[in-house]
């Protein structure tokens, strides 16, 4: 069976490129298709992987790091890739990927980590983020009505589809009105053993909490920077990369540090070290959380999205109720209070159930159920 894999975007490196990974490894001889990729990226974390582009990788450094721009042509560059040869098409998606253009016979599965955020669920909030005038708002909203009416036809090209979450689920039923398989996303657990002795790179005690999260404007890191703005006894450190690094490095007070982008084997020195996870952030999931539980750390995270399937109030972590600073703040307080009540062995075997090993078993059995050709 001849295989193909599409993802959007190699441009860095979170829960969809761990996705696309322990895909990789079910068909190590699939082909690979992205519309835009970042090659030092690409070999700093996979290694030499041979990828099919779209005609946008051509453009010049500057263009392709300009998002926004190219939304109008994602839609076309998809659907320009050839898959004409393939048996089956395994789309990594929240957003482009699942709009491939395949033959009849040919079986396209989409792992759906959400519909799009910023033509669906998100679109309000995305649109007040942009700070734009009231022409370029109209500009911008009629852009994404197109785009979210070509996202809707795009959806019914795709045969199956497996939602990352329950939450991603009721989305897909909701903007699609398809009906879909939950499959959690992986986590690496023997990849995330914590190490057996300490390295120069280990951050020397555990008196901080944590934050591992693109610096994107809904991941609400700002709430976390106001909270411990409040605590000035109390560390962050914030390790991720994104657009609004200098926007929060400004609110920022000393207590707050800023680690940058770092690799797995030091990321999970920072778990290993941490009293808690601070989970600010709406997710469609949320691997974060399951990686510091894999330490048998806590979490503690704004209660709505997938992290009510990953973390258990009072057993894994604390919840608060409403996204702001006072509230996060309370949620702190109570974790202070119980936290010698945790238990690492608690927290690590709700991990278990969310490994890599267990997410490929039941791909497999999916596509074997689907297809009728793959065998375990």
């Amino acid at each position: 069976m001849k295989v193909a894999l599409i993802h959007e975007f190699f441009n860095q490196f979170g829960g969809g490129e761990r996705v696309f990974s322990a895909l990789k490894e079910i068909f190590p001889k699939a082909d690979i298709y992205s519309l835009l990729i970042d090659e030092n990226r690409v070999l700093t974390e996979f290694g030499e992987l041979s990828i099919h582009t779209s005609f946008l990788q051509k453009l010049p450094g500057f263009l392709r790091k300009r998002h926004k721009l190219l939304l109008p042509f994602y839609p076309y560059a998809v659907e320009q890739f050839n898959l004409s040869s393939y048996d089956l098409v395994i789309s990594d998606s929240n957003s482009f990927a699942k709009g491939v253009l395949t033959k009849p016979e040919t079986i396209h599965i989409c792992y759906c980590h959400t519909p799009t955020g910023y033509l669906w669920h998100y679109y309000r909030e995305y649109l007040e983020e942009q700070r734009l005038s009231n022409i370029s708002k109209t500009i911008v909203s009629k852009l994404l009505h197109k785009l979210r009416i070509w996202d809707a036809q795009a959806a019914h090209r795709v045969d199956y589809f497996i939602a990352n979450s329950k939450n991603v689920q009721k989305r897909i039923k909701k903007y699609y009105n398809r009906d879909s398989v939950v499959i959690y996303p992986p986590v690496d657990l023997d990849k995330l053993k914590p190490e057996t002795k300490n390295t120069k790179s280990q951050p020397k005690d555990g008196n901080f909490f944590l934050i591992v999260s693109r610096l994107s404007p809904y991941k609400k890191i700002n709430l976390a920077i106001e909270a411990f703005n409040k605590l000035p006894r109390e560390r962050l450190k914030i390790v991720g990369e994104g657009s609004e690094l200098e926007n929060l490095k400004r609110l920022a007070r000393p207590n707050i540090e800023f680690i940058g982008y770092v690799p797995d084997e030091r990321l999970k020195e920072y778990y290993e070290n941490c009293r808690a996870l601070i989970f600010p952030g709406e997710e469609d999931f949320g691997i974060t959380p399951v990686e510091a539980m894999a330490f048998g750390k806590p979490v503690i995270a704004y209660k709505k999205g997938g992290v009510l399937e990953s973390v258990i109030g009072g057993k894994t972590g604390v919840f608060f109720e409403k996204p702001t600073s006072s509230n996060l703040l309370n949620a702190l307080n109570v974790f202070k209070e119980k936290e010698k009540q945790f238990e690492a062995s608690i927290i690590k075997k709700q991990a278990e159930k969310f490994d890599k090993a267990v997410f490929q078993k039941k791909i497999r059995q999916f596509i074997s159920e689907v297809t009728r050709e793959l065998k375990e």
